[in-house]
């Protein structure tokens, strides 16, 4: 692999943030998280700052941590929700291999219920309703992805790592 950095995108719930140190961990490789790298940036939490600033001033930090991510190498990045969603994003991503942990919304709704869940998320309604919405919104960006990774039911993170370890293997 040379060092190309690897991506995982998907749904808030998907693990992006489970399986990436592990799968980091497995290739020699530094993990680094989108959204805490945002944090640390501005000293404010995801939701924080879309509570002050809205989730456009949000989209635009995401797009400054991955220019500055993506130029390091040998990383594995577990990215937010929807930074696949913003065409200047795939600039970047496809420097890299992009990996979509696709994860079924029934096993999200099981993840996400009374968890820590993402301020796109945390609105009035239905649970399950917006993330089928959402995924709808996404689901063709997420298609773009070098590497799918279909995900049905609540397999541990060593199994989803495995899964990825040998696509890359095929490539």
């Amino acid at each position: 692999m040379e060092g190309i950095n690897i991506y995982l995108i998907g749904m808030s719930g998907s693990g992006k943030s489970t399986v990436s140190p592990r799968l980091a961990e497995h290739l020699g490789y530094r993990f680094v998280d989108t959204d805490t790298a945002i944090e640390q940036l501005v000293g404010q939490s995801v939701a924080e700052i879309f509570q002050t600033s809205g989730e456009p001033e949000f989209r635009q930090l995401e797009t400054k941590v991955l220019a500055e991510i993506s130029a390091n190498t040998r990383l594995v990045v577990a990215t937010g929700g929807g930074m696949a969603m913003k065409l200047d994003n795939w600039s970047h991503l496809h420097q890299g291999l992009v990996v979509w942990l696709n994860v079924s919304v029934d096993v999200l709704v099981e993840r996400l219920t009374g968890g820590n869940i993402s301020p796109i998320l945390n609105t009035p309604g239905d649970l399950r309703t917006k993330l089928q919405q959402i995924l709808a919104e996404r689901r063709d960006r997420y298609a773009e992805a070098d590497i799918h990774i279909p995900i049905t039911s609540n397999l541990p993170p060593t199994e989803i790592v495995e899964q990825i370890i040998d696509r890359l293997n095929s490539i």
